[in-house]
């Protein structure tokens, strides 16, 4: 009788560490689990190569907007979207080496990032650095 009581207490205590779901600890961490659980979403195998590589790409597409806002999901789109976004946005701006160097340095920005956004602005330094603190709700 008293075997009994230990093999189910050290059942149940195994049953229960496997069967504990690992909580997400962050708000960023349940956003990047919704995220890979749209990934995951099951399609049927009736469904066309080309149009399985669209649903894929839509679940890729909300998942990075869900975890990175219209920003990223732009960044994301397809190459061909890219280049003709960025081309209405690109403007014919004289950019200061010097301007590139401090929004690299003070904003932690890479050499091109920090070349696009000072176009975006003009060249005008303050106005990027503005641009880039504040922020779009």
């Amino acid at each position: 009788m008293a075997s009994d009581n230990p093999r189910t207490v050290a059942q149940s205590d195994s049953a229960a560490d496997e069967e504990a779901p690992a909580a997400a600890k962050s708000a960023e961490d349940r956003k990047a689990a919704s995220a890979l659980a749209s990934l995951d979403a099951n399609h049927d195998d009736d469904v066309a190569a080309a149009s399985a590589k669209n649903l894929d790409r839509d679940a890729v597409d909300k998942a990075i907007k869900r975890l990175g806002g219209a920003a990223a999901a732009a960044a994301a789109s397809a190459p061909g979207a890219k280049t003709a976004s960025a081309a209405p946005s690109a403007k014919n701006v004289k950019v200061d080496n010097a301007d590139v160097a401090l929004l690299v340095e003070e904003l932690e920005l890479s050499r091109p990032k920090a070349t696009e956004l000072l176009r975006n602005h003009d060249g005008d330094a303050v106005k990027a650095i503005r641009a880039y603190i504040q922020p779009s709700f």
